[in-house]
């Protein structure tokens, strides 16, 4: 494993750190405390890595054995296009989650948690500056219809919450439970996305993945294991998180996460180009199946501290009871334990969009009732931000026949705020370049 480590271009680098220093004040505090909190890994460096001795020809779609391109212009115009979308949506979610960690950082219970999530935090803004590395690096004006790369890094950089490119980015966190359960489950999809991305016919992003895949490991970390740790304490009956806390985050993120799979049907033109190696409902029936198997490792960790002098071979068969008939054992519900949403639960992109389906997969034919019925699998907080009111305008119109689901997934506005990014300036007009020297007389 051999990585080439490369710093951007002085000014763009100098826009990231000025981006860092508003959007994460605790960054330094995280570099202190590094060897503290991760003695055996190496220190943080925010440069864009690029793996070496990567596959030099293209597995998949169209172009399967012959040579992976090198710059925009070896692509066919369509390729480029639809290539440049996918890195810049990629940009958009690493500085997106960055904000939306942000705004609840603070509330973490143990500092453990806290730096965790910090170091997740760090690597994203890497995995940004790994994107802008990308946009920067090559000319791509002919597929960006004529802007050029420092003005999609300023696009990117002047984002906040409610602008960015995917509607999971576009949340604000309820509490630190929102910083784990994202973790769990977003980032699990990001792990799918860059494991597709490895085999792309673009072999600058194709190298880029490896390095960003070691890192959304943790990041995958900093959701499971703080996650297994709360359904012991909820178990033992600790009064500061409960299992039924956790399930109404689950609600919140896990149709979000179903949805950046794109919707289910679609794909065939990123496995066609070879920008990904799996469609869309190839690659998120995998990660439903994954999911699953986290939700059960939490719910088996749950039963065992609720029942210590149980073996494990009998807390699995309790477990496989209580999957089954839904009932009760020795004092714990079906109800007391995680469940995974059905797939069409809340959903308003992709097959099932503005179908009004139950966690429990359960119908609904009125839009009222639905909206009642999301009241009680969503935290309060949630229920009274605008994105929901937003979705029950929606969800009333798609009922009444005013619109179809499509129109009603357009007619979503962005959530755009005034004056919520740096109150410097904008992106990489945030930074002065040095003057010039005098040119001769």
């Amino acid at each position: 494993m051999k990585v080439a480590n490369t710093t951007l271009e002085k000014k763009y680098h100098d826009a990231v750190e000025h981006w860092r220093r508003h959007w994460m004040p605790d960054y330094e505090l995280l570099i202190k405390n590094w060897d503290k909190y991760f003695p055996k890994d190496e220190a943080f460096c925010l440069c864009a890595k690029m793996e070496l001795g990567t596959s030099e020809t293209v597995p998949i779609g169209d172009h399967a054995g012959e040579q992976k391109r090198l710059k925009p212009s070896e692509l066919t115009e369509e390729e480029a296009r639809h290539l440049l979308a996918i890195i810049r949506a990629q940009a958009s979610t690493e500085f997106g989650s960055i904000q939306q960690h942000a705004g609840t950082l603070a509330r973490a219970q143990d500092d453990e948690d806290r730096y965790w999530v910090m170091r997740v935090m760090a690597e994203e803004l890497r995995h940004g500056y790994q994107m802008f590395h990308l946009l920067l690096s090559q000319d791509w004006t002919k597929a960006s219809g004529g802007l050029k790369g420092e003005d999609m890094v300023e696009e990117v950089l002047s984002m906040g919450t409610g602008s960015h490119v995917l509607d999971a980015f576009n949340l604000d966190y309820d509490s630190f439970i929102d910083n784990i359960c994202f973790a769990a489950l977003v980032d699990r999809v990001g792990k799918y996305q860059l494991t597709m991305q490895k085999a792309c016919a673009y072999k600058p992003m194709a190298d880029s993945m490896p390095p960003m895949l070691r890192e959304e490991a943790f990041h995958l970390a900093a959701g499971v294991i703080p996650l297994r740790r709360w359904a012991k304490r909820a178990a033992e009956g600790d009064p500061y998180v409960t299992m039924e806390a956790i399930q109404k985050s689950f609600n919140k993120w896990y149709p979000r996460a179903l949805e950046m799979f794109g919707d289910e049907r679609g794909g065939d033109t990123n496995v066609k180009f070879g920008f990904k190696d799996m469609k869309n409902r190839e690659a998120q029936d995998l990660y439903i199946e994954e999911v699953r198997r986290m939700v059960r490792d939490i719910n088996l960790r749950f039963l065992r501290a609720r029942f210590p002098k149980h073996s494990l071979e009998t807390v699995e068969s309790v477990l496989d009871t209580l999957e089954r008939d839904h009932g009760r054992h020795d004092g714990v519900a079906w109800t007391d334990l995680l469940r995974l949403p059905d797939a069409r639960f809340f959903r308003r992109k992709g097959e099932p969009a503005w179908t009004m389906v139950g966690a429990a997969g359960e119908s609904f034919a009125d839009a009222d009732t639905y909206l009642r019925y999301l009241a009680t699998q969503l935290a309060d907080g949630y229920m009274a931000s605008r994105d929901m009111k937003l979705y029950g305008d929606g969800l009333h119109k798609v009922a009444q026949g005013e619109w179809t689901p499509a129109e009603a997934t357009k007619h979503m506005p962005k959530l755009r705020r005034v004056g919520g990014n740096c109150p410097c300036s904008r992106a990489v007009r945030w930074v002065v370049d040095e003057p010039t020297a005098p040119r001769p007389s």
